[in-house]
């Protein structure tokens, strides 16, 4: 047997073995685009998504929308749920959140992506945003894909704290088992022995998964990083490793933040990350 020969049939038994099927380019060879709105991520343009990590107030909010409708932000993000570490931390404002950003959709043409923590709130982010985010403490809340899987709206699946690669996709089969395939992986970052950020982000973990995976891959460098410093070159790096798409924290008054204000940009930031972003996502032979 050839050398060539010898490696396809290594492959094919690899292929054969993956305990994801859906999810994987044997079952879908060509990459898949998912369409929310006007949007298409997994296109030739990166698909930028930011906004506050919570929903505090609808000035904070319409704040926020107006500055990404300024400089060319798509989608909207803002946590309505907030599973939080403490018990004792700001939980979200629920339904009113949902309704607040449901305005600022109406009044600036942003798209919304908001996490569901449990059947409940899926019912009400399904019926209220335009992308549902499983975050990374429930990516193996079987029961919540299931669910998921049946709600009719595409999914920000982010990557668990200490997910392995195939586990991620498994936890995206699940979804895809359930008759959806709009999915959207996002890695932020992982837990390792590190200590100085908040997590790890597994760069290499976009072009694993683009090359096992059909579905468009974004990343973000806020939970990453920790730290808004860091939050930039990192972001600059997950474009430059294909990343389909950023979800970056951004606020108004970062100082004032009732969640994760450490490691959200101000607008200045903000602004100046996305030129920086287009520049190398220019480089790479793509637009933003």
């Amino acid at each position: 047997m050839s050398w060539v020969g010898a490696t396809e049939t290594a492959e094919a038994v690899v292929a054969a073995r993956k305990p994801y099927k859906l999810v994987s380019r044997d079952f879908h060879p060509e990459d898949s685009v998912i369409r929310v709105g006007d949007i298409a991520f997994g296109s030739s343009k990166v698909v930028i998504m930011s906004g506050p990590c919570a929903v505090e107030s609808r000035d904070q909010v319409m704040e926020s929308a107006a500055f990404m409708q300024h400089i060319g932000v798509p989608v909207l993000r803002g946590g309505a749920y907030k599973p939080r570490t403490s018990p004792y931390s700001f939980q979200g404002m629920a339904v009113e959140g949902l309704k607040i950003l449901a305005e600022a959709r109406e009044r600036y043409g942003v798209l919304i992506v908001t996490e569901a923590v449990d059947h409940e709130s899926l019912a009400n982010v399904a019926e209220w945003a335009d992308i549902v985010q499983i975050g990374a403490r429930n990516m193996q809340n079987f029961e919540l894909l299931k669910a998921v899987g049946q709600c009719g709206k595409p999914v920000l699946l982010k990557r668990g704290l200490a997910a392995t690669i195939d586990e991620w996709l498994m936890a995206a089969e699940y979804v895809a088992a359930h008759g959806n395939l709009n999915i959207i992986l996002c890695e932020r970052g992982i837990r390792t022995y590190e200590t100085k950020t908040r997590n790890t982000l597994d760069i290499s973990a976009v072009p694993v998964v683009k090359q096992l995976s059909h579905l468009p891959v974004v990343i973000d460098p806020s939970h990453a990083a920790g730290q808004w410093q860091w939050v930039a070159p990192l972001a600059r790096a997950g474009v430059a490793a294909g990343a389909d798409g950023l979800i970056i924290e951004a606020h108004p008054n970062p100082a004032e933040a009732l969640s994760d204000g450490p490691q959200s940009l101000n607008f200045r930031h903000l602004e100046e990350l996305m030129k920086e972003a287009g520049q190398i996502a220019q480089a790479v032979g793509r637009t933003l």
